[in-house]
């Protein structure tokens, strides 16, 4: 559930790790639905049958899938400040995919507040350095630093 602090807090919280998210299960179905809505439909995607044939075994999610799932994740155990008007993602300063996600896994996100700057008065850009864990393999599917600008009243 995310936390409401006061704005001013915000510079005091570089440095902070944040509880993981809770587990998603990257079914094939979200996958398909994905694929649909990029247009996106490679065999590694889609087709069960030649994803077996690969080092794989199994269809693997879009990295770009994983990433998307960020603002859900995120969401969860954020810090935000009160009388905020909106949360806009503002990019990345980086981004490796790093492990496939296998259908059927579970991901999870896992993150610690790098800096905070006041852009402009009450525009907050809060700089993130966010992993997304697979269960019960050692590699994380992806690691970015998002960049998330918070506009309050």
């Amino acid at each position: 559930m995310p936390k409401t602090i006061a704005a001013a807090e915000l510079p005091g919280l570089a440095g902070t790790t944040l509880e993981p998210s809770s587990w998603l299960k990257i079914t094939q179905q979200r996958i398909n639905q994905f694929a649909d809505a990029t247009n996106d439909h490679q065999f590694i995607h889609v087709s069960r049958i030649k994803a077996a044939l690969t080092p794989f075994r199994k269809p693997i999610a879009h990295g770009f899938l994983s990433l998307s799932l960020l603002s859900y994740l995120n969401a969860e155990n954020a810090l935000l400040p009160d009388n905020l008007k909106m949360v806009i993602n503002y990019g990345s300063d980086k981004l490796r995919f790093l492990a496939p996600v296998k259908v059927g896994k579970r991901i999870r996100s896992h993150q610690t507040i790098v800096d905070v700057t006041e852009k402009k008065p009450g525009q907050w850009l809060v700089k993130t350095e966010v992993s997304v864990e697979i269960e019960g393999e050692e590699k994380p599917a992806l690691v970015a630093t998002m960049l998330t600008l918070m506009i309050v009243a």
